[in-house]
């Protein structure tokens, strides 16, 4: 009997705590809790992605892709010919070869951004020596497109779309306001995939490229860890409220990861107005190469001239190697990419004065810039 009544007691016992755990799950304020719980890290997650989303929906449809068409001719030693020598003869030797023209086309790929009516901005090295470019729209459009003029050493390039719009266009920034930390969302059609998207964060604002080996590039960079694939090239940088704030123009790869770098997009709407208007850019130089050297004495860097080339505005005005630069006209010199900010302000055909450091002397000095291209012809 008493354990008949133990047994009944136990299971009574076992639905009453049942009852008491069903009513707990069951509680109006306790639902409502989990609910609104849920559905805060909803928002979070929603917010968390939603600057990416509005970003690539106001510029990226203007993100077009360029194929382009080069024709290259190679020599090839000719089939009639019994002469089987090393073409390094040639030239060594003066002996004359018998060659055939051989013509292939090179296909290539690349990303431009619309910016105006019809008006395209992409990399040099996109469109250099190409016959035929075709710009695919994410819309599915395609036209021809002609290259109004480029540039280079910026590595930038403006195409006219040959047709009629409307065309879609991307919101232009600021590029003196971004920070390091900032978000970067890359933006491109690498091997054709459309609209293909990156993010990462500005990791540096005015990176001198010529410190990782590259010296055909005369601008500072803005340093991105936001992935660049091959392809993304001439494709923009975005910042978080979708505007253009770089183009991308090179990647540096390196030991567990790799460094992509853009082109500042207010030194770009410089270089393409330029490139619009006269269909070329004006560097002005004095032929210098400079070192940023850091003074044991006051630990500040100091801006050393490495070289000086001959026959050169600066060789003509007197300037030698290891000269300390401390002025540049009004500019204080704290990096060797002010004496170039310094010297493109003051233009070309126009002394500019600039005060140097010799043997613990302060010495000033006039020097006419000229464009790199009438440097090249000096030498």
């Amino acid at each position: 009997m008493f354990y008949l009544f133990k047994k009944i007691f136990k299971t009574n016992n076992l639905l009453c705590i049942s009852m008491i755990i069903l009513g707990l799950s069951f509680n109006p304020k306790s639902l409502s809790s989990i609910n609104k719980k849920r559905i805060s890290n909803a928002l979070i997650a929603n917010e968390s992605r939603s600057f990416i989303t509005k970003a690539i929906e106001k510029s990226g449809p203007a993100v077009v892709t360029i194929d382009t068409q080069r024709l290259i001719k190679s020599k090839k030693l000719s089939q009639n010919s019994k002469i089987l020598i090393d073409p390094y003869f040639d030239r060594f030797f003066g002996l004359t070869i018998p060659y055939e023209s051989q013509e292939r086309i090179e296909q290539g790929q690349g990303s431009g951004v619309i910016i105006d009516n019809g008006i395209v901005l992409t990399n040099a090295h996109v469109v250099n020596r190409s016959e035929k470019l075709i710009v695919g729209l994410q819309d599915g459009r395609k036209f021809s497109g002609k290259v109004l003029g480029q540039d280079l050493l910026t590595d930038l390039a403006v195409i006219k779309l040959q047709g009629k719009g409307p065309w879609p266009k991307a919101s232009l920034g600021n590029s003196d306001e971004i920070k390091v930390g900032d978000w970067a969302i890359a933006v491109g059609n690498p091997y054709g995939l459309e609209n293909t998207v990156t993010l990462g964060i500005i990791s540096n604002l005015n990176r001198n490229v010529s410190q990782l080996g590259i010296y055909d590039k005369k601008i500072d960079l803005i340093q991105t860890d936001a992935a660049i694939n091959p392809g993304n090239s001439g494709g923009p940088l975005l910042n978080s409220k979708g505007e253009v704030i770089g183009i991308n123009t090179l990647i540096r790869s390196g030991p567990g990861a790799g460094l992509s770098f853009a082109i500042p997009i207010n030194k770009v709407k410089t270089i393409a107005n330029q490139l619009l208007v006269n269909g070329k850019v004006i560097h002005p130089m004095i032929g210098v190469s400079l070192i940023n050297e850091t003074s044991l004495d006051t630990n500040n860097i100091r801006v050393k001239v490495g070289y000086v080339v001959p026959k050169s505005p600066a060789a003509k005005s007197g300037v030698l190697v290891n000269d300390i630069i401390l002025k540049v006209e009004k500019s204080y010199i704290y990096k060797s990419s002010d004496v170039v900010d310094a010297i493109n302000r003051n233009g070309v055909n126009k002394f500019a004065k600039i005060l140097i450091e010799r043997n613990k002397r302060l010495i000033n000095i006039n020097v006419k810039p000229i464009d790199i291209r009438d440097l090249t012809k000096n030498k």
